[in-house]
């Protein structure tokens, strides 16, 4: 069965320009904060919640600007989704947080650590391709640079076909919360963060750092993760099988573990 909404406590933090909606377990653990991909926002970790709060930690999701609950913010002044965790972060007074990004959201929580490495005691960086400007990127998987990529249904490039097939109730809610995450919102062109993320800059990240990937990801396939593996000195690699992109939603006990055995190591 599909999980329900996120229970915890809501709110909306008003930040310099935004208004970004947020869910927070608290709590006195170590703070957990998940940034979701561009299929989803705030609201598709419900998986994780309660997993991550019984673990013992202060677990925190949130939707970027343009997406469900949040605000758009100031047009023309994007900011910056690192710049917005980091606000976020001031705001519930957190000054040191694991963050777990997937897909889009790994790209926030790639550029984060490279800026702020003394904020970020661990990196979860779940099938996301982090760096789309870095010419062995675009060779790996040339075809999600092409234009015919994105006619393709969401669900048929972020889902793979094992999950598809074997669970059509957990299917159509991913789609259901994909629907609702833009309902309401402008999009919005916001940069990860004010340093591009390349292979090269990856390098700069200091913070012990997990890779995650499903064997079944069209987007970012092992072979992407690997090459993030390399460039992030002492990141740790994880494949899980039969998984696509969404490994947090396909597969969230091996996912949920996975993140948790990792975090407690550091």
């Amino acid at each position: 069965m599909p999980p329900q909404e996120v229970t915890a406590s809501s709110s909306v933090a008003r930040l310099n320009g935004v208004d970004l909606w947020y869910w927070d377990t608290g709590g006195p653990g170590e703070a957990i904060i998940l940034l979701h991909p561009a299929t989803g926002s705030g609201h598709v970790w419900g998986y994780q919640q309660n997993a991550f709060a019984q673990a013992g930690y202060r677990v925190i999701g949130y939707s970027r600007r343009g997406f469900r609950g949040s605000s758009s913010g100031e047009a023309g002044a994007p900011g910056t989704g690192a710049g917005d965790l980091a606000m976020l972060a001031d705001h519930l007074g957190i000054e040191r947080m694991h963050l777990v990004g997937t897909a889009a959201g790994g790209f926030v929580a790639g550029s984060f650590a490279i800026a702020a490495p003394e904020r970020v005691r661990s990196l979860t960086i779940a099938c996301s391709l982090v760096t789309t400007s870095d010419p062995a990127m675009r060779k790996t998987v040339p075809w999600a640079y092409e234009p015919w990529w994105n006619q393709l249904p969401e669900d048929l490039r972020e889902l793979s076909p094992s999950y598809r097939a074997v669970n059509p109730e957990g299917h159509a809610r991913w789609i259901e919360l994909h629907e609702l995450s833009r309902q309401g919102t402008a999009p919005v062109n916001q940069p990860a963060g004010s340093v591009t993320a390349t292979l090269e800059t990856l390098a700069r990240i200091t913070s012990p750092t997990l890779l995650v990937s499903g064997d079944a990801d069209l987007i970012s396939p092992p072979p992407v993760a690997r090459l993030l593996a390399d460039a992030i000195p002492g990141s740790e690699l994880t494949i899980l099988t039969e998984c696509g992109h969404s490994a947090y939603w396909e597969r969230p006990d091996a996912f949920n573990a996975a993140v948790l055995a990792f975090i407690e190591r550091h």
